[in-house]
């Protein structure tokens, strides 16, 4: 099992951070758009690395068009060396309309169709061939000479997509080289919907289960003192709770047969009540989301869950520790 990490959002930091995850024997790097830009600090950590993977988990696919998307993810294929993996996500209707200021329809089929066109840009650049990609919701056919950057010596990076409803996660399966996890996904969803549902998507695209990457961030309670443990219970009970209150996640709820608990978390959510949600977490959502162990323990529970169905994995910590007390399980999920 590769083991990622994350990368952080600060440029200053960048070089330093993905040059200590690869001494560490981290397999990837990876950045969210959430405060700041998600491809800069990728391309600082690719100055100071020769191995370790970089890649955006994710950066908001319908925030920007297929050639925008095409034009980056070139840039850091080639100066990465061929490292690059370029995660995308449809984020939801809210923040594209009224964050974004962008187009929302049929979601899965405009993603589908925005991985489609983004990469026959880039087959327009490596085969020679002229851009005629005509769809429902993106038209490229102008490419001349002086916007065409040629062939990249590394290929085309490799594509993920995140996603969480069965629609999206088909779309992965059927036209990228990997699926992204969300953060609120249960064993159990994972088995029974994801997997299922990326098949579906195998099936459709012609594509083979071992030519493709799951990776998923695992909720993780953990820390040497019982003060460190509380602590870290306390935080990410907050971020269940966080991610309960969407309602574009319910299905995971649903299938533990705890749909009414997001609505209670969204009305809290909507009253601004944050810091209350978390206890509403009991013991048994806190610990189906998340392993919750002393260091020692956590790499065997880690493997014991997703070792059969997860190809990398990042432990996701929403509070503060010491580096060193995720190194043993580094090394024991990586030697697995």
């Amino acid at each position: 099992m590769r083991v990622d990490a994350p990368l952080g959002p600060d440029l200053q930091l960048a070089p330093d951070t993905a040059r200590g995850l690869e001494e560490a024997g981290y397999a990837g790097a990876w950045t969210a758009e959430i405060k700041n830009d998600p491809f800069l600090p990728l391309l600082r950590a690719a100055e100071s690395t020769e191995q370790l993977e970089l890649g955006t988990g994710i950066a908001v696919a319908f925030a920007r068009n297929p050639m925008l998307v095409a034009n980056i993810g070139d840039d850091l294929q080639r100066f990465s060396g061929g490292r690059f993996i370029l995660g995308l996500g449809s984020q939801i209707k809210p923040h594209i309309t009224k964050r974004f200021s962008m187009e929302w329809s049929h979601p899965a089929a405009r993603m589908r169709e925005f991985i489609a066109a983004t990469r026959a840009i880039w087959a327009s650049w490596h085969e020679g061939q002229p851009l005629d990609f005509r769809g429902d919701f993106y038209t490229h056919t102008l490419m001349t000479p002086m916007f065409d950057p040629g062939p990249n010596p590394h290929g085309p990076p490799k594509v993920f997509l995140a996603g969480v409803g069965e629609r999206m996660t088909e779309v992965a399966g059927e036209v990228c080289d990997g699926f992204l996890c969300h953060g609120f996904t249960t064993e159990r969803y994972l088995r029974e919907v994801t997997v299922p549902a990326l098949e579906r998507g195998f099936a459709k695209g012609g594509r083979r289960r071992e030519d493709f990457q799951i990776s998923g961030p695992a909720f993780v309670v953990t820390g040497a003192t019982e003060e460190a443990m509380a602590a870290s219970d306390a935080a990410t009970r907050g971020q269940i709770a966080f991610y309960g209150s969407t309602p574009a996640y319910r299905p995971v709820l649903e299938l533990h047969g705890w749909g009414e608990l997001q609505d209670e978390l969204t009305a809290l959510s909507k009253q601004g009540r944050w810091d209350e949600m978390g206890g509403l977490i009991d013991d048994e959502v806190l610990h189906t989301f998340a392993v919750v162990a002393e260091p020692g323990a956590v790499a065997a529970q880690l493997q014991a869950r997703y070792g059969d169905v997860i190809d990398r994995i990042m432990f996701y910590a929403p509070y503060r520790s010491d580096p060193d007390t995720w190194l043993p399980v580094l090394a024991a999920l990586s030697a697995a």
